[in-house]
């Protein structure tokens, strides 16, 4: 039986602190900048950067912009997975935090259409592809940091900071946003003040910056043991192809955030269903589901410590599933209050249950050499798919439809069960050494033993 490294305790404590902080804060960053784009996007993008004469061509034009990040990812998967393996977790991290930066301040410095023409929308694009370029890289180099610095018994739990650092940053793109919309006049805003919160992220991109770099590479990939012997990407699909499947079905439980915050929305808001929800409704829900998720983050992720990684994805996912029928009926109902109560249980806590577990879960399907590649791969191929799931739900249920809370969430729930039986099939990888992660015959460390070690470390 192969036995976890050992070190000074002080030093390893350190080192994992330093490496959950690093990735909390690069996820925050990264994620504060895709939302933001998400929202200024959908509030001001279609009238200042494309031409105006038709609203609905303008912001079904912004919104395809933002669907270009999700084109841009499985590529940048595949080159940053192939960065990471080959030359290190943390200069990946580096380069994705500061490609992701540069990206959303250039942004920040725009011309609009009306200074510019068709070069406004056109660099507009091209950023958007650049940041869909670098966030594919950020969760899969950071989680794989986390999980290779964190002390055994203990990975789910401090992999999880990641995973808090995107709710995170999806809180903070909000509350710099929504107070901006509300102070400014509608014509100060759209001048200028939608460029504030691009701006910013200059100050984030500085401060992650100065805690990426002293962040020391894992001793599992320094060592060099475990390097890949061809291209990473080939090399997962040959020797790792069958979890990377996995993770990429376990991924699309994401489906959840878009029938509780996309499709949700337009069920709620458009004239066409009848229903006419205010939509100040929807831009306050992301917040407070994400605001009563932080907390639950880090416990469900000890929890996949203790029990395992496999219960948790499978009660998550269906869990999750079964609830989007209530939620899509309370709004069917226009009932305010029991539709913000129904997104918080749907999203805020059953969908994180899987949400805390998968960046931890994901990195331990693969060995030290293709760990990142496969990470990023299955992550960012997954929740491209989710991204055109809003345009099936609409064909399934478009305005004036009947049963649309059935429909869809039975759309929602059979998705679920294709995350829950990839979970199912998966192996249990909680109790093994670091150095064994991705063998198909690994032996898990008896339960005893442990238990023992886990209830060592704090």
């Amino acid at each position: 039986m192969t036995t976890p490294t050992t070190e000074s305790t002080s030093d390893a404590k350190s080192k994992s602190r330093k490496a959950a902080a690093s990735g909390w804060i690069g996820s925050a960053l990264e994620y504060y900048d895709w939302f933001v784009y998400a929202q200024a996007a959908a509030l001001v993008f279609p009238s200042i950067f494309f031409p105006g004469g038709n609203p609905t061509v303008a912001l079904v034009s912004s919104l395809g912009t933002y669907a270009v990040g999700y084109v841009a990812r499985p590529i940048g998967a595949i080159l940053f997975g192939h960065y990471g393996d080959r030359h290190g977790r943390k200069k990946v991290l580096v380069l994705a935090m500061l490609l992701m930066g540069f990206s959303t301040f250039a942004v920040a410095l725009l011309p609009t259409y009306h200074q510019a023409g068709l070069l406004a929308p056109v660099l507009l694009v091209l950023l958007r592809f650049v940041q869909g370029f670098a966030v594919a890289g950020e969760l899969s180099g950071a989680s794989a940091m986390i999980t290779e610095h964190a002390p055994f018994g203990r990975r789910g739990y401090y992999t999880s900071f990641s995973l808090h650092g995107t709710q995170a940053g999806q809180i903070i793109a909000a509350a710099v946003f929504l107070p901006l919309s509300a102070v400014l006049s509608e014509q100060a805003f759209d001048s200028w003040g939608w460029r504030v919160p691009f701006l910013l992220s200059a100050v984030v991109v500085f401060a992650g910056y100065v805690i990426r770099r002293r962040v020391e590479e894992p001793e599992v990939f320094t060592r060099g043991e475990d390097k890949p012997q061809q291209a990473p990407f080939l090399q997962v699909m040959r020797e790792s192809g069958t979890d990377v499947l996995r993770a990429i079905c376990m991924t699309l439980v994401n489906v959840i955030g878009v029938v509780v915050s996309v499709f949700g929305a337009a069920y709620a808001t458009q004239s066409g269903y009848g229903i006419e929800m205010s939509k100040s409704v929807y831009l306050w829900i992301p917040v407070v589901a994400n605001l009563v998720a932080l907390p639950f983050i880090p416990w469900f992720a000890s929890l996949s410590d203790r029990f395992g990684r496999r219960p948790l994805m499978i009660v998550g996912a269906l869990g999750s599933g079964l609830l989007s029928f209530a939620y899509l009926w309370s709004v069917s109902r226009g009932d305010v209050v029991l539709t913000i109560v129904l997104a918080i249980l749907t999203w805020g806590i059953f969908y994180q249950i899987c949400n805390a577990t998968f960046a931890a879960y994901y990195q331990e399907l693969f060995p030290a050499r293709t760990r990142v590649t496969g990470f990023a791969i299955a992550q960012n191929v997954g929740l491209t798919i989710v991204a055109f799931l809003p345009s099936l739900f609409t064909l399934a249920a478009p305005p004036g439809s009947a049963n649309v809370p059935l429909v869809v969430g039975g759309l929602c729930l059979g998705v679920n069960v294709i995350a829950a039986i990839a979970a199912f099939t998966a192996r249990e990888t909680h109790r093994v050494p670091l150095e064994q992660l991705g063998e198909k015959h690994a032996v898990p460390m008896p339960r005893e033993e442990f238990d023992r070690l886990r209830s060592a470390v704090r």
